[in-house]
């Protein structure tokens, strides 16, 4: 009986001591401490990167890292045609609120129109930085053009500046703290549409001759090119590989099904990402309520391409 009793005793300590590793190696490679698990999601990818939910992180301790870092965060934009007067100025005055509090950040807005650019308060350590882009003849131009113009906007005064850059569409706002807890080498955002779906569901290009196929049975996840960042070194890596694999395409006249998306989930398969968003970091209203998300930090605007799309 003793013995039995000693056995379990140390089954309980060899458990709680690996438990205890996997925590240190997950505060050692992302400096994020886990405060309490999330059993109702996922919570680690399969290449042991963190998959990021409200309670799964202690938000003082991801600030007070970040600030002892001495960092500096860049968030980039674009503002094209009509979306300019539609969505950047509530963009810009949430981010205010809500990205980075605390941090160091310089947005850059990338339009066609600085002149239209709206004034926004900043606080102390932000600033805002107006990059000229040539306006393209089509929508999914402008969406595919992107990826260049970030990958020569971090080999200029972007990456110069910033230590860690997020990429964002501008026709969403910010509804709660996105913090520091978000940042890692290299981070994608799981698409609130799909994070759900199994993988033969995930829309993925399909088509063998694009550089953004994804053959069946490939894929991780589905991920959102609404939000994704890193380390200035590892989004050079990303927009320069997607760049060129769009021109690859452009050159043998095809377009993937939904354009730079279709090609950052390519390379994303390729190159796991180091952090995975929860899809509360980029919430659609439309879907409406589920469980697991408790605190949606973005928000989608509706969605009126009729009115922005020429």
């Amino acid at each position: 009986m003793a013995l039995k009793e000693g056995l379990r005793t140390w089954k309980r300590i060899f458990w709680q001591l690996i438990l205890l590793g996997f925590g240190l190696s997950g505060l050692l490679l992302y400096g994020l401490p886990i405060v309490r698990a999330r059993p109702d999601v996922l919570t680690c990818t399969s290449w042991g990167a963190p998959i990021i939910w409200d309670g799964t992180f202690d938000p003082a301790v991801a600030q007070q890292e970040a600030l002892q870092q001495n960092l500096t965060i860049g968030l980039t934009v674009f503002a094209v045609g009509r979306y300019l007067e539609k969505y950047l100025a509530r963009f810009l005055e949430t981010a205010e609120q809500h990205f980075m509090v605390g941090q160091r950040v310089v947005y850059y807005v990338f339009t066609e129109l600085p002149a239209a650019v709206p004034r926004v308060a900043l606080g102390p350590g932000r600033g805002l930085r107006v990059e000229r882009v040539v306006r393209e003849r089509r929508w999914q131009d402008v969406s595919m053009q992107r990826m260049r113009t970030l990958h020569e906007a971090l080999h200029g005064r972007l990456g110069r500046e910033a230590h860690f850059v997020f990429c964002m569409d501008v026709d969403q706002h910010f509804r709660s703290s996105f913090g520091p807890e978000a940042l890692a080498e290299s981070v994608a955002q799981l698409h609130a549409w799909h994070y759900h779906r199994p993988r033969w569901l995930l829309p993925y290009e399909r088509d063998a001759r694009s550089a953004a196929a994804v053959a069946p049975g490939e894929g991780d996840f589905y991920y959102h090119a609404a939000v994704f960042g890193g380390s200035v070194a590892a989004l050079r890596g990303l927009t320069g590989h997607c760049a060129r694999a769009l021109q690859r395409d452009r050159e043998r006249g095809l377009e993937a099904r939904w354009h730079d998306e279709s090609h950052l989930n390519k390379f994303f398969w390729l190159h796991k990402p180091a952090k995975v968003l929860s899809p509360e970091f980029c919430w659609s209203p439309d879907i409406g309520w589920r469980a697991e998300i408790r605190r949606p930090r973005l928000l989608w605007a509706p969605k009126e391409y009729a009115l922005v799309r020429d």
